[in-house]
């Protein structure tokens, strides 16, 4: 059970309060203001892009038992208390995967998120569809897409957050160019924190 202090309450109803006029849905506006929370700045409602559904399909999955896979230990230990006191989701890291990367050409992290998500989606399909959180690795994601052109099984959402600028908004573009269901902070911001707030908002709605 997630109880809020209350300085959390009234930060949201701040921001809430604060924020400009827009047309997002339920959930939409939820991952916004836990954003715009964990970043200290209202900028960021002019760089998150939602594909259609992509949020609901999330939620679906998460309260269906969907594993969450991430691209790094910081992000995942920022989603697993909360994923512990609402829907239980198991939290995986590429870490997990490193060390069986025979693959120069590839990164740790690219490798052991595709690995991740190979093993986690042959086991976890459907409505149970593993979410990949991404706030570092450019190369992950754009890794990840690829091996995805010709994987059966899809993820249920994809939050591409990677943060920096070699290679980020390269990456982040050529998920906004797939129908993949995805969160997307455009530009060359993101990070662990950001990629599991949006996360950790929708685990808040499964309770």
């Amino acid at each position: 059970m997630v109880i809020d202090h209350p300085i959390f309450l009234e930060s949201i109803r701040f921001i809430r309060s604060h924020l400009k006029a827009n047309d997002l849905n339920y959930l939409e506006k939820k991952i916004l203001e836990r954003l715009v929370h964990t970043s200290g700045d209202f900028s960021v409602q002019n760089l998150v892009d939602f594909s259609q559904g992509a949020c609901e399909k999330g939620l679906q999955a998460l309260k269906n038992g969907a594993p969450i896979l991430t691209d790094t230990d910081m992000a995942a230990a920022a989603i697993k208390s909360m994923a512990e006191n609402t829907s239980m989701n198991k939290v995986f890291t590429a870490r997990m995967w490193f060390g069986k990367n025979n693959q120069t050409k590839l990164t740790k992290t690219a490798y052991g998120l595709s690995e991740g998500w190979k093993e986690l989606s042959a086991i976890n399909s459907g409505s149970k569809s593993p979410i990949v959180v991404i706030g570092s690795s450019p190369t992950a994601l754009s890794y990840l897409i690829d091996i995805l052109d010709n994987s059966k099984n899809l993820p249920s959402l994809i939050i591409g957050m990677p943060v920096g600028f070699i290679g980020v908004e390269k990456s982040k573009k050529k998920l906004m160019s797939t129908d993949l269901p995805r969160i997307i902070l455009n530009s060359t911001r993101g990070g662990a924190a950001m990629a599991a707030a949006a996360v950790n908002a929708l685990l808040r709605e499964t309770i």
